[in-house]
């Protein structure tokens, strides 16, 4: 089942129980879907790849944008992002612990033999490739920092 169909199913149950949260995410999902699927202008649809990114996407923009409202003391707006992230984050594939994205991170290191903050943009760009959709990149950035310095 495409991301598309599971998408379509939980859009259907989210009305059916008239959960309000649950559909909008939803629907921002399907609208991101159907962009990038629109924007290359071919009828094929796209890589797990690809549909991770623009999860990841979503994900990181409910919860920045909760951050900022945090900041103002807005809670009252704050809540529904954070809120509309946990749906999203439901269909993205499960992601690592620090632990285990700090095991990766050192044997990236090993292998390359990096040494330094100089090497930091080839370790992150091997750790990223590797670990797509399964950890976001500011929590890799930083463990890459911490383990370089």
């Amino acid at each position: 089942m495409s991301l598309q169909e599971k998408v379509m199913t939980a859009m259907k149950e989210a009305m059916k129980s008239k959960d309000a949260n649950a559909l909008t995410s939803l629907r921002a999902i399907k609208s991101e879907l159907l962009l990038a699927q629109t924007e290359t202008g071919s009828k094929e649809s796209l890589t797990e790849e690809q549909e991770i990114k623009i999860l990841q996407k979503l994900v990181k923009q409910r919860k920045d944008s909760a951050a900022i409202f945090t900041e103002q003391g807005r809670e009252d707006l704050s809540q529904p992002e954070l809120d509309q992230a946990a749906v999203i984050e439901t269909f993205l594939p499960e992601q690592l612990s620090e632990e285990e994205i700090a095991k990766v991170v050192s044997d990236i290191i090993s292998k390359t033999g990096a040494a330094g903050m100089k090497d930091m943009g080839k370790v992150m760009g091997m750790v990223s490739k590797e670990l797509a959709g399964k950890a976001d990149g500011k929590t890799i950035s930083s463990i890459v920092k911490e383990k370089l310095s």
